[in-house]
């Protein structure tokens, strides 16, 4: 019986000493995206609004490395305004005649500007996390732009009982409940052209679709593409049928 008893606290103690895992995040919110379905397509206005909420709020720590400038004039702005978009940014080029390098104002043809030179400066700015690339982010993460859009809305008051560790804040829907990232969106923060702030649900749905643009800016153009393929299809379909049938009729 001794010998029962302290294999019985051995056990106990062992899974006393287990390592407590996070809990698993909390299903992405289900949203209704212009872009879904076969003949879903990119809201150009709501990506116009995407791209100010970029500016305002995520290129401060979240590169867009695979997008030009250039490409803007895709989700329909003008080229002088795109102009005035890169203007505002500067890149680092060279070297010049003297073997140094520079920086200059970002023209149309040059990708979106880096907000850190490097990835030790980046995690140094943001207390050891590294901000990840948003270029592919929707394509990168489970859940896609449900995903990304239950982030950024996501952020709430830690539950009774769930302790939150220092430079972290709490949200569900985030792998563990715990993320470095503070909220990067807040009321007022922008306002539409009768001067009225979004919301925070308005610009996270905005951003979303722009970035799900900046992972697939072709969408359309490749669902159009497949929609004429069907039809092809179909058509030579029917006329292979009819040819087959009028060339069998005569052997029976």
């Amino acid at each position: 019986m001794m010998r029962l008893g302290i294999v019985c606290l051995f056990f106990l103690s062992m899974v006393i000493s287990l390592p407590t895992y996070a809990k698993e995040a909390e299903q992405p919110v289900k949203v209704d995206w212009p872009f879904d379905g076969i003949l879903g397509k990119y809201n150009q206005q709501s990506l116009q609004n995407g791209l100010q909420v970029y500016l305002n709020s995520c290129t401060y720590c979240h590169s867009l490395k695979l997008v030009a400038y250039r490409n803007l004039t895709e989700i329909g702005l003008s080229e002088n305004f795109v102009k005035a978009i890169a203007a505002e940014a500067t890149v680092n080029d060279g070297p010049d005649e003297f073997g140094e390098m520079f920086d200059r104002p970002a023209v149309l043809s040059d990708r979106f500007a880096l907000p850190f030179p490097n990835d030790q400066a980046a995690r140094f700015a943001n207390g050891g996390a590294l901000p990840p690339d948003l270029s592919l982010i929707v394509k990168a993460r489970k859940g896609g732009a449900n995903y990304l859009f239950s982030i950024l809305t996501g952020y709430i008051d830690s539950p009774l009982g769930v302790e939150v560790a220092e430079g972290m804040m709490y949200n569900p829907y985030f792998p563990g409940g715990q993320i470095s990232m503070p909220s990067p969106l807040y009321e007022g923060m922008l306002m539409n052209d009768e001067g009225v702030p979004f919301t925070i649900d308005q610009m996270a749905y905005d951003v979303t679709q722009f970035l799900v643009w900046a992972s697939e800016p072709k969408m359309e153009m490749r669902k159009k593409m497949g929609i004429s393929v069907i039809m092809f299809l179909i058509i030579m379909t029917g006329l292979f049928i009819a040819v087959k049938r009028r060339v069998w009729a005569n052997l029976h």
